[in-house]
């Protein structure tokens, strides 16, 4: 079935993670067994809970320093642990992530990106009924592994390519817990790799996008998404099968909208049969919607 509107979408299925509260460009999360209270620029809202409530709950909470985005400290309350594991459990999947509480805010996973595992698992198997025993995946901007464990389980031959050797290893130790092996790892930059997968003639059955707003590779190569994702896509479009596929995009940036890229992904492909997009959000207990992001989907089943 095609479908043309813009739609809206967030994860059924998480049982460990819970987003309790947002507002105050904040977000109040429970990971597994802990409570986080994090900056978020899109929650613009009032809080529904007190402060005195969220401080109260809080297991960790991050400081931002003086004059920086994301970049700060976190304040841990007495019984916090530095890493801990989360499942995500489905009837089609059973992974589990390593946490931690980083630098720059982020903790190893990005629950709303759920819903996009779950389509990389039904599009595999529809993939192995045309007679595809292990899809050739490639998950590009990887960092700690989602997708790759999601394609993984399923039964694909999966290259995961990341530009920090750190995030890689956080990959492999979410792969080994989820008790998976043999994904191929790829610490390089993302462009220079399709660049050079296009040159050999390399070709894959799904292929996976979600480029930072800001990145580097690991020789010092810049990557800016306003500038490069049209490049990056025309790239793309020549090493996805023409017949047996299906791509996901997925761009968390405050100056993209669903349509945007819509018309991004359309001049780079011929035809995208059976596309899905929108925006991808969390659901708080007071049902509040907090967007999390882009996407565009497409199959050819």
């Amino acid at each position: 079935m095609s479908q043309t509107q813009i739609q809206l979408e967030t994860p059924q299925h998480w049982k460990a993670y819970q987003l309790l509260d947002s507002g105050g460009f904040e977000k109040l999360e429970k990971f597994g067994d802990y409570i986080l209270r994090r900056p978020e620029p899109q929650a613009a809202w009032d809080k529904t809970l007190s402060d005195e409530a969220w401080t109260a709950k809080a297991d960790a909470f991050f400081k931002k320093d003086k004059g920086s985005q994301d970049k700060g400290e976190w304040m841990i309350r007495k019984g916090m642990v530095d890493r801990w594991y989360m499942p995500y459990k489905t009837p089609a999947l059973d992974l589990s992530f390593k946490l931690a509480l980083s630098s720059f805010k982020h903790v190893g996973i990005f629950p709303e990106q759920a819903n996009n595992w779950d389509f990389i698992v039904e599009k595999i198997a529809a993939l192995k009924k045309q007679g595809i025993q292990s899809p050739k995946i490639l998950n590009l901007f990887a960092y700690t592994g989602g997708a790759s464990l999601a394609a993984k389980y399923a039964g694909a031959d999966i290259t995961h390519v990341d530009s920090i050797k750190q995030v890689i290893s956080w990959s492999r130790d979410n792969m080994e817990a989820s008790k998976l092996d043999n994904i191929r790892w790829v610490v390089e930059d993302a462009m220079k790799f399709v660049k050079r997968e296009a040159k050999r003639g390399n070709i894959y059955h799904g292929i996976i996008l979600d480029p930072p707003a800001y990145g580097r590779g690991p020789d010092g190569e810049r990557w800016i998404l306003e500038e490069q994702i049209n490049e990056m896509l025309k790239l793309v479009s020549q090493i996805l099968h023409k017949e047996n596929y299906f791509l996901i995009l997925n761009m968390y940036s405050m100056g993209f909208s669903s349509l945007i890229v819509e018309n991004l992904v359309k001049c780079s492909f011929e035809q995208t049969k059976n596309h899905e997009f929108g925006e991808l959000y969390l659901e708080d207990s007071f049902k509040k919607k907090l967007p999390l992001g882009v996407f565009y989907r497409f199959s050819s089943c």
